[in-house]
């Protein structure tokens, strides 16, 4: 089962954002259906390509990755890179070659300001 950008999930997001919960919910609860049936088919619903013991353990991928706070999981990047392309549409893109680049953007490894 591919879980991210669920034709069914999106549905009851859409259900939700026009303030119909009951119908999200409903929704959702046939997303949900879908992926636990998944789950014990034994079907791989992670999409990271590492090859680690975390693979498929939501819970403990996204508490290691929470621990570390260095990255997201590979799995939420997709996400987030869209997100951030709208962004980046406000500055024509701009951003792009200051990263191409290797440019100080002004921050820490650690997530604090630099100055």
């Amino acid at each position: 089962m591919i879980i991210d950008f669920h034709e069914t999930e999106r549905k009851a997001m859409e259900a939700f954002l026009a303030g119909d919960a009951a119908l999200g919910e409903s929704i959702q609860a046939e997303f949900l259906a879908e992926l636990k049936q998944s789950i014990r088919d034994g079907e791989d619903h992670c999409p990271c390509p590492a090859d680690c013991n975390l693979h498929g353990n939501c819970v403990h991928c996204f508490a290691v990755h929470r621990g570390h706070g260095h990255h997201l999981p590979f799995c939420l990047q997709e996400m987030l890179n869209r997100k951030l392309l709208s962004l980046s549409e406000l500055t024509e893109h701009s951003l792009a070659s200051r990263i191409k680049a290797g440019a100080d953007l002004g921050g820490k490894a650690d997530g604090s300001r630099s100055g």
